[in-house]
């Protein structure tokens, strides 16, 4: 049944606070389907930004994902987990391709580093004495390189969100457009082959395809798990031509697919082989 069939009745007079409203409306998406900020307003005896504010912080916490105009709920058992809780998920195969991601960086180059495990293992491995600017929304990589005096390093500033340890937000995307970059490398939670990029919430998603505008280069760093997957409802969809890097443990009928529809796509070794070595396609 649509929710359209099933009415949210409005509520009677009695305010809620912010934590009792939110989680409410956790079970109103959760009982009725997708929830429209408008029609969760009229039904709460609130605005439409402050449902806006509440939307967000529940993306943010992992608890619902946003659409356009609204939320639906997580299932359950597919909350977003926190940056700390994937640090050590495919660490080999993370591994293997930001050593290959980090061979792609030239002396004097501008880079521009996203938020994601894979990615601040690439901040880690940043070769040295390259004359390097790095800019970055996130804290794990900012943790790598602010001792590194070789390097000039730039923060993004913005709203910290907590599960992914980095900036998002209008003044996150403020900077951005100041600013532009030789290599840009981003992480995903998934990838799908018609060349969209999933990610829990749409803030996160204007990041990346503002980061990719302001790029010459892209380079999208995901591990094989994450080939095809569709974890959540946020997505970006990348204006230029862009790179998909990803490891051997990738099915080929997997990669055939991504390549058919036209993507580029490298496939890196694991970690004891040859990391020079790995297979592309042209776009």
């Amino acid at each position: 049944m649509s929710t359209a069939d099933r009415p949210r009745t409005p509520r009677k007079p009695r305010p809620l606070r912010s934590r009792e409203r939110r989680e409410e409306i956790i079970h109103l998406a959760e009982d009725a389907g997708p929830a429209g900020v408008d029609e969760l307003a009229r039904h709460f005896g609130v605005t439409p930004s402050t449902i806006r504010r509440d939307l967000t912080h529940l993306s943010a916490d992992g608890r619902l994902a946003r659409t356009y105009g609204g939320a639906i709920a997580v299932p359950r058992g597919r909350a977003e987990p926190s940056l700390r809780q994937r640090d050590g998920q495919a660490y080999e195969a993370k591994r293997a391709i930001a050593r290959w991601a980090a061979g792609r960086i030239g002396a004097g180059q501008s880079l521009l580093l996203d938020a994601g495990t894979t990615v601040a293992l690439v901040a880690r491995m940043l070769p040295t004495g390259a004359g390097l600017t790095v800019t970055t929304a996130s804290l794990p990589v900012l943790g790598h390189v602010q001792a590194r005096e070789d390097l000039t390093t730039r923060c993004l500033g913005g709203r910290l969100r907590p599960l992914s340890d980095a900036f998002v937000g209008p003044l996150t995307e403020v900077a951005l457009e100041r600013l532009s970059f030789d290599l840009a490398f981003l992480g995903a939670d998934g990838v799908t082959s018609d060349g969209a990029l999933c990610e829990a919430e749409s803030e996160q998603t204007r990041l990346k395809e503002l980061m990719a505008r302001r790029s010459h280069r892209v380079y999208v760093l995901v591990h094989a798990a994450k080939l095809g997957h569709r974890p959540f409802h946020a997505w970006a969809r990348l204006e230029g031509p862009w790179t998909l890097v990803t490891d051997d443990g990738a099915p080929p009928e997997t990669v055939e697919e991504f390549r058919r529809a036209g993507r580029d796509v490298v496939v890196v070794p694991g970690a004891d082989q040859n990391p020079n070595h790995h297979s592309t396609t042209g776009s």
